[in-house]
């Protein structure tokens, strides 16, 4: 039984590698963000978080700190170290030969190629392994990758602006700006952890967006990433309607086409194809679209997409969190609502979210909300 005052050490130390492993949130795509705390005699002796993919990562950083006295310490991260020959060598086998005397993780990598391989290795040189100090918050800090090895597709986060009655625009279109600066300047903080932002055609076609992280409007109070790294801007092009005048092109990050048919080659070099399977309804399949995502390694998708995407994100169960901006206006009856979602026959069949976040930024609201029930 572990005593008091040890589990107490480790609540701390593993509190310190959670903290260390959000620096990496925005950075290490599409690799899980990891924070690693070396500890002797209570004391911090070396740290470390994974920077970016292909780079070493937390544990190496953190043993590199420690040095010598690596030997017979503890080793506190944030998710499983990986036992496999990656693009960098196995953190397993480093802290195994660095003779750390124990291991506290987090959480079980749940990446099937190191799935409970790690800790194994670790076992088998005789260090003592604990599993699941702060499991909760380590999973808090990838879900992205955990929804893509758990589930084959990306965590998918709507966003959606709208007035104090819940429209998005004008009855003509019009809706910049719904809501202000500062919840504009929220949102760039959001793109950037993602790795993709996903819209759809009209969006592209009415609004002309960048759809990029721009450092010109980042949170004052947040530290830039370094380097940032912008989202892929993925646009579901059902009709072959976006041509390579639009504005979205002027950057020169990734813009995939989603189409369910090949269309005139586009003269952007950054520009791909992305050919998906039609759905029923005519428009792509969703269900296909996520699951090539998730083969294409996208963790994290962002969305800035109309009433008609959003809908049916929502209804097909792809919208993991919802991400509402609410200014103070009331643009009436006649303007644009926010989902075009069918009236449920009854109350109880209705969509449902859980609010887990409600602040003000500036002289807007911003709401995150969970699904509960996605009507069947």
């Amino acid at each position: 039984m572990i005593k008091p005052s040890q589990l107490k050490t480790d609540h701390e130390m593993m509190h310190r590698a959670i903290e260390l492993a959000r620096r990496g949130i925005m950075t290490t795509r599409p690799n899980p963000a990891v924070g690693c705390v070396i500890s002797k005699n209570d004391t911090i002796i070396g740290e470390g978080w994974h920077q970016q993919a292909g780079e070493p990562h937390a544990e190496i950083h953190a043993l590199k700190q420690a040095g010598a006295e690596a030997q017979g310490a503890t080793a506190y991260v944030t998710l499983e170290p990986c036992s496999h020959m990656g693009r960098t060598p196995p953190c397993a086998d480093a802290l195994v030969d660095a003779g750390v005397a124990r291991v506290v993780v987090a959480m079980h990598d749940p990446n099937p190629r190191v799935s409970g391989n790690g800790i194994k290795r670790l076992h088998e040189a005789d260090i003592d392994v604990l599993v699941g100090v702060l499991e909760k918050s380590a999973e808090q800090l990838n879900p992205g990758f955990l929804s893509r090895m758990r589930h084959q597709r990306p965590f998918v986060t709507v966003k959606m602006a709208s007035s104090l009655d819940g429209k998005t625009a004008l009855s003509d279109g019009r809706s910049q700006w719904i809501t202000g600066p500062h919840a504009r300047s929220d949102v760039q903080y959001w793109r950037a952890q993602s790795d993709a932002i996903l819209t759809g055609a009209d969006t592209v076609l009415k609004d002309d967006p960048m759809l990029t992280v721009r450092e010109s409007q980042w949170p004052k109070t947040r530290t830039l990433p370094e380097p940032l790294k912008q989202p892929i801007r993925i646009i579901i092009d059902s009709q072959n309607r976006v041509t390579d005048d639009a504005k979205i092109f002027e950057s020169s990050a990734p813009v995939w086409l989603v189409r369910c048919e090949p269309g005139k080659p586009s003269r952007h070099a950054h520009c791909h194809e992305v050919i998906i399977d039609k759905a029923d309804s005519g428009k792509v399949d969703l269900s296909a679209l996520m699951t090539e995502l998730a083969k294409r390694e996208v963790n994290q998708v962002w969305t800035e997409c109309g009433a008609s995407l959003a809908a049916a994100l929502i209804e097909n169960g792809y919208c993991d969190r919802l991400m509402m901006y609410s200014s103070g206006q009331l643009l009436g009856d006649a303007a644009r609502s926010l989902f075009d979602i069918e009236e449920p026959k009854s109350l109880d069949k209705a969509v449902r979210f859980k609010v887990t976040d409600r602040r003000q930024v500036g002289d807007d609201q911003r709401v995150i909300a969970v699904p509960q029930l996605i009507k069947g």
